[in-house]
């Protein structure tokens, strides 16, 4: 296939999970659509079962962080809503401080980006590279649409409590996570 066919096939690609991802923003915001989730176990343990790349290029588990509240957030850096919320979360990770909560931010994007994104924001958590494929667990979180953002919330028991597709704030991060971290049911 002609490189520049697929510099452009790619950049379609972005541009309408771009797209999807503002319109699912705006949705999610007006509607609220921050649920407690119906995902499967199946889907989940999928999300955990995932080795991704650090910024450094070292291999992360997410199953390390078992124990602890996941925030996994999936995001890019050419997403404006994602860009929008980034301060949120990280500002929310550090309130957490030494609480058994972990954030990691799973970046649909190139690791050059990601580095100097996360150099720019600050962002004090893990940001882990994923492909597109790792998008494909968005349905059975209820994200048929695979737009982006999506926040998926699991519990110390590893299961997925709440899922919001759409931006979610500080406020709202830190009221889903507080009965979260001290329930061990």
């Amino acid at each position: 296939m002609n490189r520049y066919l697929q510099y452009g096939l790619i950049a379609a690609v972005a541009g309408i999970a771009g797209i999807a991802g503002y319109f699912t923003s705006q949705i999610g915001d007006s509607a609220g659509s921050s649920t407690t989730s119906t995902a499967s176990a199946g889907t989940t343990e999928a999300l955990l079962a995932l080795a991704l790349p650090d910024t450094e290029g070292h291999m992360q588990p997410l199953a390390q962080w078992r124990g602890k509240v996941i925030v996994a957030n999936f995001w890019a850096t050419w997403c404006p809503p994602c860009r929008r919320e980034i301060p949120d979360f990280s500002a929310a990770s550090r309130s957490f401080g030494d609480a058994p909560v972990q954030f990691v931010g799973l970046s649909i994007d190139s690791l050059d980006k990601v580095k100097a994104f996360k150099a720019e924001f600050d962002v004090p958590y893990p940001l882990l590279i994923a492909s597109a494929d790792v998008l494909a667990l968005g349905p059975g979180f209820g994200n048929a649409a695979q737009g982006l953002p999506f926040t998926v919330i699991i519990d110390r028991q590893g299961v997925a409590r709440h899922v919001k597709v759409g931006t979610l704030n500080q406020d709202e991060l830190e009221r889903k996570i507080r009965p979260l971290i001290d329930d061990k049911s």
